[in-house]
């Protein structure tokens, strides 16, 4: 399993909160020089931004041609900004938000939906044009089994319930986990 250091953690974090700042602030993004390792590889990630424990945008991209570092501050931007579920946040906003980052493992096709572990696994569901996708986290979070997690993924794909069984690819991965709350972090540390 993919694993960062917590230093690491609490660096993509603080890009996470520094890149939505910066934009909100009209000012030009301020990314570190970074070494080579671990964040300068491109890696699948989502940034997640919650609001007094509700979300409140997530944006990813699967398939980065950039190093993670930078994958994370674009994806934060995207979702303060660009998640079509909410209105834009504000800069007044910044200081009740909390971000969450998961890094994610290579996506693999499912050829037996009993291989998909619930907690373990998010989902990538495609059929024709549509697609949609959750993190490992959600179906957790909100208790769902096995065939829940399906169909609630086809739904998010703008698909019926049902496509999961009817002609839909399945993809799974793995994520790494880690929100500015497990370490206490706020806007002003």
């Amino acid at each position: 399993m993919f694993q960062l250091t917590e230093q690491d953690q609490r660096f993509l974090l603080r890009i996470a909160r520094d890149s939505v700042q910066s934009h909100l602030l009209n000012e030009p993004p301020r990314l570190p020089e970074v070494p080579a390792g671990i964040l300068t590889e491109p890696r699948g990630v989502f940034v997640s931004i919650h609001k007094h424990g509700a979300l409140r945008g997530c944006i990813g991209n699967i398939h980065p041609a950039g190093a993670l570092y930078q994958t994370a501050a674009e994806c934060a931007v995207a979702a303060a900004v660009g998640d079509p579920r909410f209105m834009p946040l504000m800069l007044a906003e910044l200081l009740e938000v909390e971000f969450e980052v998961s890094v994610l493992s290579p996506i693999e096709r499912v050829e037996n939906i009993a291989d998909i572990e619930v907690g373990k696994h998010g989902l990538l569901i495609s059929k024709q044009n549509a697609r949609g996708l959750l993190l490992p986290q959600v179906a957790t979070i909100y208790g769902w089994d096995r065939e829940r997690f399906l169909v609630e993924t086809c739904k998010k794909a703008g698909l019926r319930s049902d496509d999961w069984k009817d002609g839909a690819t399945i993809h799974s991965f793995s994520a790494f986990v880690f929100g500015e709350r497990q370490f206490h972090l706020s806007a002003t540390t």
